[in-house]
Protein backbone atom coordinates (compact mmCIF):
# COMPACT_ATOMS: atom_id res chain seq x y z
CA UNK A 1 0.00 0.00 0.00
CA UNK A 2 2.84 2.39 0.79
CA UNK A 3 4.45 1.59 -2.55
CA UNK A 4 1.14 2.21 -4.30
CA UNK A 5 0.73 5.50 -2.48
CA UNK A 6 4.24 6.56 -3.49
CA UNK A 7 3.64 5.72 -7.14
CA UNK A 8 0.36 7.59 -7.19
CA UNK A 9 1.82 10.62 -5.46
CA UNK A 10 4.89 10.74 -7.71
CA UNK A 11 2.79 10.55 -10.85
CA UNK A 12 0.60 13.26 -12.27
CA UNK A 13 -2.46 12.21 -10.29
CA UNK A 14 -4.59 15.04 -9.04
CA UNK A 15 -4.93 15.62 -5.31
CA UNK A 16 -8.68 15.17 -5.55
CA UNK A 17 -8.20 11.66 -6.96
CA UNK A 18 -6.01 10.68 -4.01
CA UNK A 19 -8.53 12.03 -1.52
CA UNK A 20 -11.11 9.61 -2.87
CA UNK A 21 -9.22 6.69 -1.27
CA UNK A 22 -8.23 7.92 2.21
CA UNK A 23 -9.06 4.63 3.91
CA UNK A 24 -6.42 2.75 1.91
CA UNK A 25 -3.58 5.14 2.60
CA UNK A 26 -3.99 5.89 6.30
CA UNK A 27 -1.41 4.42 8.64
CA UNK A 28 -2.68 1.04 9.83
CA UNK A 29 -5.96 1.77 8.10
CA UNK A 30 -7.58 -1.43 9.36
CA UNK A 31 -7.29 -0.46 13.04
CA UNK A 32 -9.29 2.35 14.58
CA UNK A 33 -7.36 5.05 16.43
CA UNK A 34 -8.24 6.04 19.99
CA UNK A 35 -9.22 9.50 18.77
CA UNK A 36 -11.54 7.92 16.23
CA UNK A 37 -13.70 6.16 18.80
CA UNK A 38 -17.22 5.76 17.60
CA UNK A 39 -19.76 8.24 18.83
CA UNK A 40 -22.46 5.58 18.49
CA UNK A 41 -21.35 2.42 20.25
CA UNK A 42 -21.88 -0.67 18.12
CA UNK A 43 -23.35 -3.65 19.91
CA UNK A 44 -23.12 -7.26 18.82
CA UNK A 45 -23.91 -10.70 20.17
CA UNK A 46 -21.93 -13.91 20.47
CA UNK A 47 -22.95 -16.58 17.97
CA UNK A 48 -20.15 -19.14 18.37
CA UNK A 49 -17.56 -20.06 21.00
CA UNK A 50 -14.80 -22.54 20.14
CA UNK A 51 -12.09 -22.30 22.77
CA UNK A 52 -10.49 -18.87 22.51
CA UNK A 53 -12.13 -18.19 19.13
CA UNK A 54 -15.40 -16.28 19.44
CA UNK A 55 -17.63 -15.23 16.53
CA UNK A 56 -19.74 -12.11 17.05
CA UNK A 57 -22.61 -10.83 14.93
CA UNK A 58 -23.27 -7.12 14.36
CA UNK A 59 -26.41 -5.80 12.71
CA UNK A 60 -24.55 -2.65 11.63
CA UNK A 61 -21.25 -0.76 12.10
CA UNK A 62 -18.94 -3.76 11.74
CA UNK A 63 -15.85 -3.02 13.91
CA UNK A 64 -12.46 -2.76 12.16
CA UNK A 65 -9.87 -5.51 12.50
CA UNK A 66 -7.82 -5.25 15.75
CA UNK A 67 -10.60 -3.38 17.55
CA UNK A 68 -11.35 -4.48 21.11
CA UNK A 69 -14.79 -5.76 22.06
CA UNK A 70 -15.95 -5.82 25.68
CA UNK A 71 -18.25 -8.62 26.79
CA UNK A 72 -21.10 -7.27 28.90
CA UNK A 73 -22.13 -8.53 32.32
CA UNK A 74 -19.09 -10.74 32.83
CA UNK A 75 -16.73 -10.87 35.80
CA UNK A 76 -13.78 -10.83 35.46
CA UNK A 77 -13.72 -8.55 32.43
CA UNK A 78 -13.38 -10.32 29.09
CA UNK A 79 -11.95 -8.53 26.05
CA UNK A 80 -12.19 -9.88 22.50
CA UNK A 81 -9.90 -8.69 19.71
CA UNK A 82 -11.28 -8.65 16.16
CA UNK A 83 -9.10 -10.83 13.94
CA UNK A 84 -11.19 -11.40 10.82
CA UNK A 85 -14.32 -10.24 9.03
CA UNK A 86 -16.71 -13.03 8.07
CA UNK A 87 -19.02 -11.49 5.51
CA UNK A 88 -20.86 -8.26 6.22
CA UNK A 89 -22.27 -8.97 9.67
CA UNK A 90 -19.89 -11.33 11.46
CA UNK A 91 -16.42 -10.93 12.96
CA UNK A 92 -14.08 -13.60 14.28
CA UNK A 93 -12.34 -12.59 17.48
CA UNK A 94 -9.68 -13.91 19.84
CA UNK A 95 -10.49 -13.92 23.55
CA UNK A 96 -7.86 -12.41 25.83
CA UNK A 97 -8.95 -14.61 28.75
CA UNK A 98 -10.80 -17.83 29.38
CA UNK A 99 -14.19 -18.31 27.73
CA UNK A 100 -15.62 -20.73 30.28
CA UNK A 101 -19.29 -19.96 30.80
CA UNK A 102 -19.56 -17.72 27.74
CA UNK A 103 -22.75 -18.58 25.88
CA UNK A 104 -24.36 -17.63 22.60
CA UNK A 105 -26.44 -14.48 22.70
CA UNK A 106 -24.14 -12.64 25.13
CA UNK A 107 -23.89 -8.94 24.27
CA UNK A 108 -20.58 -7.39 23.21
CA UNK A 109 -19.72 -3.70 22.96
CA UNK A 110 -17.27 -2.31 20.40
CA UNK A 111 -14.92 -0.03 22.34
CA UNK A 112 -14.02 1.87 19.16
CA UNK A 113 -10.27 1.37 19.48
CA UNK A 114 -7.67 -1.43 19.81
CA UNK A 115 -6.55 -2.84 23.15
CA UNK A 116 -4.79 -0.07 25.07
CA UNK A 117 -2.44 -0.22 28.04
CA UNK A 118 -1.35 2.51 30.48
CA UNK A 119 1.99 4.17 29.81
CA UNK A 120 4.19 6.68 31.57
CA UNK A 121 6.10 6.89 34.86
CA UNK A 122 3.13 5.52 36.82
CA UNK A 123 3.61 2.11 35.19
CA UNK A 124 7.17 1.63 36.50
CA UNK A 125 7.31 -1.34 38.85
CA UNK A 126 3.74 -2.38 38.08
CA UNK A 127 2.44 -5.69 36.74
CA UNK A 128 -0.33 -5.51 34.16
CA UNK A 129 -2.04 -8.09 32.00
CA UNK A 130 -2.49 -8.09 28.24
CA UNK A 131 -5.51 -5.75 28.36
CA UNK A 132 -3.80 -3.20 30.62
CA UNK A 133 -5.41 -4.06 33.95
CA UNK A 134 -3.09 -4.15 37.01
CA UNK A 135 -2.74 -7.60 38.58
CA UNK A 136 -0.24 -6.83 41.35
CA UNK A 137 -2.91 -5.96 43.98
CA UNK A 138 -1.57 -2.41 44.30
CA UNK A 139 -4.63 -0.61 43.05
CA UNK A 140 -5.23 1.11 39.72
CA UNK A 141 -2.44 2.67 37.66
CA UNK A 142 -2.70 6.42 38.22
CA UNK A 143 -2.23 7.71 34.69
CA UNK A 144 -4.37 9.22 31.97
CA UNK A 145 -2.04 8.14 29.16
CA UNK A 146 -2.91 5.01 27.20
CA UNK A 147 -1.43 3.62 24.00
CA UNK A 148 -2.53 0.86 21.66
CA UNK A 149 -0.63 -2.43 21.81
CA UNK A 150 -0.43 -2.26 18.00
CA UNK A 151 2.04 0.18 16.48
CA UNK A 152 3.77 0.69 13.17
CA UNK A 153 7.41 -0.36 12.94
CA UNK A 154 9.86 2.57 12.66
CA UNK A 155 10.97 3.54 9.18
CA UNK A 156 14.42 2.46 8.06
CA UNK A 157 15.56 6.09 7.93
CA UNK A 158 14.82 6.38 11.65
CA UNK A 159 16.85 3.30 12.59
CA UNK A 160 20.54 3.26 13.45
CA UNK A 161 22.78 1.55 10.90
CA UNK A 162 25.78 1.24 13.21
CA UNK A 163 26.39 -1.91 15.24
CA UNK A 164 27.01 -1.32 18.95
CA UNK A 165 27.57 -3.87 21.68
CA UNK A 166 25.30 -3.75 24.71
CA UNK A 167 27.57 -4.18 27.72
CA UNK A 168 25.61 -6.42 30.06
CA UNK A 169 28.19 -6.60 32.84
CA UNK A 170 28.13 -10.40 32.64
CA UNK A 171 31.63 -11.39 31.55
CA UNK A 172 30.82 -14.68 29.86
CA UNK A 173 28.07 -13.02 27.81
CA UNK A 174 30.10 -9.97 26.79
CA UNK A 175 33.06 -12.18 25.79
CA UNK A 176 31.50 -15.20 24.11
CA UNK A 177 28.07 -14.02 22.94
CA UNK A 178 27.86 -10.21 22.98
CA UNK A 179 24.44 -8.66 22.58
CA UNK A 180 23.90 -6.01 19.90
CA UNK A 181 21.96 -2.87 20.78
CA UNK A 182 18.58 -2.95 19.13
CA UNK A 183 18.96 -6.61 18.24
CA UNK A 184 17.30 -9.80 19.35
CA UNK A 185 18.73 -12.69 21.32
CA UNK A 186 17.32 -16.05 22.35
CA UNK A 187 18.11 -17.96 25.54
CA UNK A 188 17.35 -21.67 25.47
CA UNK A 189 17.71 -24.00 28.42
CA UNK A 190 15.99 -26.59 30.53
CA UNK A 191 14.14 -26.01 33.77
CA UNK A 192 16.16 -24.62 36.64
CA UNK A 193 19.34 -23.77 34.74
CA UNK A 194 19.17 -20.02 35.37
CA UNK A 195 17.35 -18.36 32.47
CA UNK A 196 15.26 -16.14 34.73
CA UNK A 197 18.27 -15.36 36.92
CA UNK A 198 20.18 -14.19 33.86
CA UNK A 199 17.27 -12.00 32.77
CA UNK A 200 17.02 -10.45 36.25
CA UNK A 201 20.74 -9.70 36.17
CA UNK A 202 20.34 -8.07 32.75
CA UNK A 203 17.48 -5.91 34.03
CA UNK A 204 19.54 -4.83 37.03
CA UNK A 205 22.65 -4.01 35.00
CA UNK A 206 20.79 -2.17 32.25
CA UNK A 207 19.12 0.05 34.86
CA UNK A 208 22.32 0.78 36.79
CA UNK A 209 24.88 1.03 33.99
CA UNK A 210 22.80 2.46 31.15
CA UNK A 211 19.96 4.22 32.96
CA UNK A 212 17.44 2.39 30.80
CA UNK A 213 14.09 0.76 31.39
CA UNK A 214 13.25 -2.91 30.99
CA UNK A 215 9.93 -4.52 30.16
CA UNK A 216 9.52 -8.15 31.22
CA UNK A 217 6.76 -10.00 29.38
CA UNK A 218 5.74 -13.36 30.81
CA UNK A 219 4.21 -15.20 27.85
CA UNK A 220 3.03 -18.65 28.86
CA UNK A 221 4.56 -18.35 32.32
Amino acid sequence: LKATQHSLTSSAVSASAIKVLPAYFNTRYYAADAAAAQTKTAKGRVVSVIGAVVDVQFDEDLPPILNALRVENRTPKLILEVAQHLGENFVRTIAMDGTEGLVRGTSCIDTGYPIRIPVGPATLGRIINVVGDPIDERGPVNTDKYLSIHAEAPDFVDMSVTQEVLETGIKVVDLLAPYAKGGKIGLFGGAGVGKTVLIMELINNVAKAHGGYSVFAGVGE
